[in-house]
């Protein structure tokens, strides 16, 4: 009695020995209720197909599952040159296993591929394995798995494709498009704006629109005798600027970075400064006082070492600011707020500070000599 071990295609293992007797189809049937499934073929060992059972001698033959039509006798020995196709986003990919495992074996294509069926990855009707990714951006990728360089056809977008990189793990190509993508921007513009370039900007601005100018970078620019009223200036680096005479008039420098700045002279009515920083600024007969009762703010502005000799801030709010080693020699500070505020060794000789407000103020080693007013030990009490 001759006897034969039958396989599932594209397996080696769960063989089932039977009987070899009557026809062809006789045998297909017994295959089917041993394996589980309906065998429609008989194959060799070397991909051949039997079609008379005369043919068979005792050995081990693979049936051919419905499910897996078409396969080769490269499916049966496992071999990584056998070819396969990839459904990716309803884009067929022809290629074989050696290129989806071979270049990146690290990769997320080389886990899925290496071993057959060990994924389990899901096929179509057509037995192409089926995968939710862009196909546009994988192409890129499956040819740099298939010769090792990165071409990316025009109208591509690099980003989508080094997204896809990083998905598939295939880390070496995801590095040198990190650097592509870099490289496709144009560097940023950090250089500082001229005169001439905000003078343009200035004259095309109708008066009554508010010039928007929040984080631009002016650092040391000459704007000395501009017109730069309700400029919104709001985290603008306006540091070693030239600002002599301008008239800043209620604009707006909230932690705008004015430090080693030239402000001598302008006109500071009614402007915002909160939380500015002016260290090492020169403020030299500023005007912060308005006549219409509008005051400037200055609460908590880093003023370090600032020089505001001769300045008119009647009414000025300096609360917990920082006005350590400052000069502020004759200036008129009738009113100000100074609450909290750091006047360590700061230079007061010749202010004015009637009904200044100095409760909680740091005044350690300042000087208030030749004072236009007598200070008032209540004005300072903590």
């Amino acid at each position: 009695m001759r006897r034969v071990t039958l396989f599932v295609n594209g397996t080696s293992k769960n063989g089932k020995v039977v009987a070899v007797y009557g026809t062809l189809s006789d045998l297909l049937t017994v295959a089917s209720n041993k394996l589980g499934i309906r065998a429609c073929n008989l194959y060799n060992g070397k991909g051949g197909l039997i079609d008379d059972i005369a043919l068979i001698r005792c050995a081990a033959f693979t049936f051919l599952n419905p499910q897996s039509d078409g396969k080769t006798s490269d499916d049966i020995s496992g071999s990584h040159t056998d070819w396969l196709t990839l459904n990716i986003g309803g884009r067929l990919f022809t290629t074989t296993r050696s290129t989806l495992v071979s270049k990146e074996p690290d990769s997320m294509l080389a886990h899925m591929f290496r071993e057959k069926d060990v994924w389990g990855n899901k096929q179509d009707e057509r037995g192409a394995y089926l995968i939710d990714r862009s196909p546009e951006y994988f192409e890129p990728i499956l040819n740099y798995l298939r010769h090792g360089q990165i071409i990316v056809n025009e109208g591509i977008n690099l980003l989508g494709v080094l997204e896809e990189a990083r998905f598939f793990g295939i880390e070496q190509m995801a590095e040198q498009l990190e650097v592509a993508v870099k490289n496709s921007h144009p560097p940023e513009d950090h250089s500082p704006l001229s005169r001439k370039e905000f003078v343009r900007f200035l004259l095309a601005t109708p008066t009554k629109s508010e010039l928007r100018c929040q984080g631009l970078n002016f650092s040391g620019a000459d704007l000395s005798r501009l017109d730069l009223r309700y400029i919104n200036f709001k985290m603008a680096n306006l540091s070693r600027c030239n600002l002599t005479y301008a008239n800043l008039c209620c604009s707006n420098l909230e932690r705008a970075d004015l430090s080693g700045a030239n402000l001598d002279g302008a006109n500071l009515q009614g402007v915002k400064m909160l939380c500015s920083n002016a260290e090492g600024a020169s403020l030299k007969g500023c005007n912060f006082e308005d006549p219409s009762g509008l005051k400037a703010n200055l609460e908590g502005a880093n003023l370090k070492g600032v020089d505001m000799e001769g300045s008119q801030m009647t009414g000025i709010n300096l609360r917990v600011a920082t006005l350590k080693n400052a000069k502020l020699k004759n200036c008129n500070l009738r009113g100000a707020t100074l609450a909290g505020t750091d006047l360590e060794n700061c230079d007061l000789s010749g202010c004015d500070l009637q009904e200044a407000n100095l409760r909680g103020s740091n005044v350690k080693g300042a000087i208030f000599e030749e004072m236009l007013t007598p200070l008032h030990m209540s004005q300072s009490v903590r």
